[in-house]
């Protein structure tokens, strides 16, 4: 299967590098040109610095053969367009777009994205599903347990409250998906910064998961 990732981040070098170790033919188009340089060293992809929502980018990436393009921008309006250029121009079968805004995804679905998903809307769902949250609790395992998303409720001594997402030294294989804070979700980014009574959405790969909690919780 041939995949076209525009977008960068964590998500777009995790996503890429399960797709490459199942056989199939990444494509990853990124405006940071720092981070197409690493991502190229770090993946069996095909790495190019551009703007993905640009036609004649999306044509070099190989849209025309494409059979999915993830549009995984932190721009709802870019995502958008990458999408409908996908589909309209090079008639790419199917197209996902992440949907920063939860209000955006019913008007992304109309206009013919074949499958928007909103982050915040995925957390909020599982957080309403549960009460009486404790300091750690497993959610539950996907991807046939290779993958766990978990709850950590920051305490006012955790090692990590007042620090940016940016400085911690998480484990390969390991991101914050979310936080909940006060209520309301928030989707991190580098420069978010942790406060006590956080709880925190970790998803992670189980090999790292207790080095995770040795992180955010201070404890052995």
């Amino acid at each position: 299967m041939r995949v076209i990732m525009v977008g960068c981040g964590e998500i777009v070098y995790f996503l890429a590098r399960q797709f490459a170790g199942k056989g199939f033919r990444v494509t990853i188009v990124t405006r940071e040109a720092h981070e197409a340089g690493v991502l190229s060293r770090k993946l069996k992809a095909t790495v190019l610095h551009g703007d993905g929502s640009d036609p004649v980018v999306l044509d070099q990436a190989g849209a025309r053969r494409a059979e999915v393009v993830l549009a995984l921008t932190p721009r709802d309006q870019d995502n958008l367009a990458v999408c409908q250029i996908a589909h309209h121009m090079f008639r790419v079968p199917r197209t996902v777009a992440l949907v920063n805004d939860p209000e955006n995804e019913e008007i992304f679905r109309k206009l013919g994205v074949t499958v928007p998903f909103s982050a915040t809307q995925i957390i909020a769902g599982i957080l309403e599903e549960r009460a009486g949250f404790e300091e750690i609790s497993d959610l539950f395992p996907v991807a046939e347990g290779k993958v766990t998303i978990s709850e950590v409720s920051l305490r006012p001594d955790s090692p990590v409250v007042a620090r940016l997402v940016q400085d911690l030294e998480f484990p390969e294989g390991a991101l914050i998906g979310g936080i909940i804070r006060s209520g309301e979700v928030i989707i991190p980014k580098g420069n978010t910064q942790l406060a006590e009574t956080d709880r925190l959405i970790i998803i992670s790969q189980p090999g790292c998961y207790d080095q995770v909690l040795r992180l955010l919780t201070g404890e052995d």
